[in-house]
């Protein structure tokens, strides 16, 4: 390890990328603390707290949030961007031929999920201001609250400015994909959750440190420290495990090495649990939006039962969706009859199976078998913070396991093996020059 280390910090062009890196993840953490004008501040940090979705969502924005800074949606409008363009790939033919036509494909996919960037921060702000604002008198300034006819200019003049946030997160992201470390998205999400574990854990030394210290809440918070690194190692594993099928070549020699194709235990990732989460957050923005509540009507208390990630129903709803899109996204990373192809042009084949149809659907039992078990691990990653939550009283703020652990598990194991790539193809090159 200390001999990766030296060889990592021994090459300039590895730690300049490392130095711009943080640079720029610098830059993104102050804009989080400018704040959008015309807004009281302290009392949406109130509303935040008070929302379990909206915690969520200020987690992934470093805070930007709770702040109502210029970076208050962070990079998220991105991502479920890019979630929606990969997605429409399966369904939109054009889509899919630019997917499969190289660098340039690659590009004019780039641009349409630039331009959804902008449609889906822009909707997300319009919620999201008009949701906190369904009681003007809570969140807008002293000095606009006077102007009541002009609120609904004054909310969409504080979209505008959150879209334009979004736009200039995006664009700190592909200069990190650029000139930093890359995945340049995923690094701005997982500096804002780890921004907050900070204030996490100073929670919990308050609440069982604080005034409320004895023997029994020191040996709780011990077993919450335990429990919180417990489940990092078991991420890790589980991030890490992969079902390789093996391969043969026809037109290599006995004794040769062949290959084989690697299946990642969790291939769809953390992305099922943001579109589940996603999709159950929309009813009950819109309730928000309207100013409803569950105690005033019965609409209202309905789609809190049956969208609610803290209601019985809307825990059931929340599984099933995450095994669905778990199953829907693995078969759309990982197709079956893509890699056939590819394995039959290419002279191979899994031993045992013909190539074409048999081995297409070899691949395919494979994957749903694996898939099975990273749906199954999805779900009870994704049931922990809830199920930790109603058992020790947590507050939203308090977030153990779920989709945050996820990413950084996932960005951090990426991040150290290109960094380890990097270095390990310098010195190579370097051999090689002598």
């Amino acid at each position: 390890m200390l001999t990766k280390a030296k060889l990592i910090l021994s090459n300039r062009e590895i730690v300049l990328k490392i130095l711009i890196t943080f640079a720029l993840l610098l830059v993104f953490k102050a804009g989080t603390y400018v704040p959008v004008p015309l807004i009281d501040i302290t009392s949406v940090k109130a509303i935040v707290s008070g929302n379990d979705f909206l915690t969520v969502l200020n987690a992934f924005s470093g805070g930007g949030l709770s702040n109502f800074s210029v970076l208050a949606l962070g990079i998220s409008p991105y991502i479920t961007a890019s979630i929606v363009i990969q997605m429409l790939q399966v369904v939109v033919p054009k889509f899919k031929e630019w997917a499969e036509s190289g660098e340039v494909g690659k590009q004019k996919l780039n641009r349409w999920t630039r331009y959804a960037t902008v449609v889906v921060a822009m909707i997300q702000a319009l919620l999201i201001v008009f949701s906190l604002g369904s009681k003007p008198d809570n969140i807008l300034s002293a000095s606009v609250l006077q102007y009541k006819d002009l609120y609904w200019l004054v909310y969409i003049y504080m979209a505008v400015t959150i879209t334009a946030g979004s736009a200039f997160t995006m664009w700190l992201a592909d200069l990190i994909t650029q000139h930093g470390m890359g995945n340049g998205s995923s690094m701005i999400i997982s500096a804002g959750i780890i921004s907050s574990i900070p204030s996490m854990f100073v929670t919990l030394g308050n609440a069982y440190l604080g005034a409320n210290y004895s023997v029994k809440n020191l040996i709780l918070f011990i077993v919450i420290c335990v429990l919180y690194v417990a489940l990092i190692c078991g991420v890790v594993w589980f991030e890490g495990a992969q079902r390789k099928i093996p391969v043969q070549y026809a037109n290599r020699q006995a004794g040769q090495q062949n290959s084989d194709i690697p299946i990642k235990l969790n291939s769809a990732n953390v992305i099922p649990v943001i579109f589940a989460s996603t999709i159950l957050s929309i009813p009950l923005t819109v309730v928000g939006v309207l100013g409803l509540s569950a105690e005033t009507s019965t609409a209202a208390y309905w789609l809190n039962q049956v969208f609610s990630t803290s209601k019985p129903i809307g825990i059931v709803l929340y599984c099933i969706l995450i095994v669905f899109f778990s199953f829907f996204y693995s078969f759309m990373q990982v197709d079956p009859e893509r890699i056939s192809d590819n394995l039959e042009k290419q002279g191979a084949f899994i031993p045992g199976y013909r190539p074409g149809e048999q081995t297409k659907k070899q691949i395919s039992k494979v994957l749903f078998r694996v898939t099975v078990i990273g749906a199954t691990y999805l779900v009870i990653l994704a049931l922990i913070p809830i199920i930790i939550s109603l058992i020790f009283g947590f507050g939203s703020s308090v977030t153990i396991g779920g989709t945050s652990m996820i990413i950084l598990v996932g960005v951090a194991i990426e991040t150290f093996r290109q960094i380890e790539t990097q270095a390990e193809t310098k010195e190579y090159a370097g051999f090689l020059d002598r």
